[in-house]
């Protein structure tokens, strides 16, 4: 009924820590900080990579939820919102469903960052091999 809005508040944390964590690149980048790190993917990209991966999701989900006719255009506008049975119902599904979801698709983009980590410290490696 309405399991997308945990991820819709996750991503929103996300794209707020992004953002803070783009301002601190961009400062260390400024002071000469990070020329002593080897190439390596920053972590404001991952967290992009969160974002993009968590807004689909909740626009999709919602998209799915409006045809349903569980999201309508008038105040409440979540159906479940009207009765306080379908309430509890629906708070149930959030604490269940939309958190099983959110933290599928975090794992899934904790394990695309490990294997991107690991494709670029290879390449990295190579890349010296060839230099020497």
């Amino acid at each position: 009924m309405a399991c997308f809005l945990v991820s819709a508040a996750e991503a929103v944390v996300v794209t707020a820590v992004e953002k803070i964590e783009e301002k601190k690149e961009k400062e260390a980048a400024l002071t000469g900080k990070d020329g002593e790190e080897a190439v390596r993917i920053p972590l404001s990209r991952k967290l992009g990579w969160l974002k993009y991966m968590l807004w689909g999701g909740v626009i999709l989900l919602a998209f799915e939820h409006l045809w349903h006719g569980e999201i309508v255009p008038y105040f409440p506008f979540l159906s479940a919102m009207s009765d306080p049975a379908d309430t509890a119902v629906m708070l149930h599904e959030m604490a269940t469903v939309g958190v099983c979801m959110a933290l599928l698709i975090t794992a899934v983009w904790a394990v695309m960052c490990v294997a991107a980590d690991l494709i670029v410290k290879r390449s990295g490696r190579t890349a010296s091999k060839e230099t020497a």
